[in-house]
């Protein structure tokens, strides 16, 4: 009985962006060594390799540059996708009526695009501040956390460059909503339907892991354009296409260039954001009144 009490908790809109903040603070240190090895341009290095790289040049806490900006990415980026998908699927499902996977489909695509867009200043600063320590002294901008990075964009670079790369943000944020969100809904509803998985923590971790796995496969070539549109100098790229012919003179590979690591990153993160979620859910949602 206890179990069937849970199921009918509802969520509010901004627990997914709780959740997926407080899974940024677990998964920080990878998605920052992703950042380092989709910038890298001397001899190959592997994720490990990186690591130790890091550590050795800024130390344990190297691994943990930018984690401000990365909390305020979630708090922005992933609460309006959520906020968005959940709070339009609530009325969409009213009278106990399914959704089709072409509603999910096209609702997290909705809703990744506002995401995103929200979520690009954040987001640059959060490229800048994990990829500083790869500069040379002289040529690192040291924002001292999230805030005064945007403020400094903003005031010596100009409001619309806070938003410098909000079209392939977007893009990517459609796709890794798509994977996530849409991808999460159907394949718990699916494995539920199958009769073996009840609605717990072994159904939330294989949903959450098959997701981040359809999530990883369709953002990893633009988040490689994305990270190196941002971390550019000025003028570099004039647009998408042309970051996309760089990228391209090193084979199509190079578009795919991280891939173990964004998945390595981009799995435990969409598992723990969707088991946040979940508990966050069954403990502090209000009781359904269907």
């Amino acid at each position: 009985m206890a179990t069937a009490d849970k199921t009918k908790r509802v969520g509010k809109w901004y627990f997914g962006g709780v959740a997926s903040a407080m899974a940024a603070c677990c998964t920080h240190p990878l998605d920052l060594l992703k950042v380092h090895l989709q910038t890298h341009q001397g001899p190959k290095m592997g994720l490990m390799q990186m690591g130790v790289k890091v550590v050795k040049t800024d130390g344990i806490f190297g691994l943990y540059n930018g984690l401000s900006a990365s909390v305020l990415r979630q708090l922005t980026y992933s609460m309006t996708r959520f906020a968005i998908y959940e709070t339009v699927k609530k009325e969409l499902i009213k009278d106990n009526r399914s959704m089709p996977v072409y509603e999910k489909i096209g609702l997290a695509a909705f809703a990744g695009a506002c995401g995103g867009l929200v979520g690009t200043p954040a987001d640059l600063i959060n490229v800048r501040m994990q990829n500083d320590i790869r500069l040379p002294p002289a040529e690192r901008r040291n924002y001292k956390h999230a805030a005064d990075g945007l403020y400094r964009v903003i005031r010596y670079e100009g409001p619309l460059k806070a938003f410098s790369g909000a079209t392939m943000a977007s893009s990517r944020a459609v796709c890794v909503t798509v994977g996530q969100l849409a991808g999460y809904d159907q394949v718990k509803n699916m494995l539920l339907s199958t009769g073996f998985f009840e609605d717990n923590i072994r159904l939330h971790l294989t949903s959450s892991t098959l997701a981040g796995m359809m999530a990883t496969l369709l953002t990893q070539p633009l988040d490689v354009m994305k990270t190196r549109m941002m971390n550019a100098t000025p003028g570099y790229y004039n647009s998408i296409m042309s970051c996309a012919v760089d990228i391209a003179k090193s084979g199509p590979l190079g578009f795919f260039k991280g891939f173990v690591p964004a998945f390595v990153r981009l799995g435990p993160h969409t598992v723990l954001t969707f088991v946040f979620l979940e508990q966050i859910r069954q403990n502090f949602g209000a009781d359904s009144k269907v």
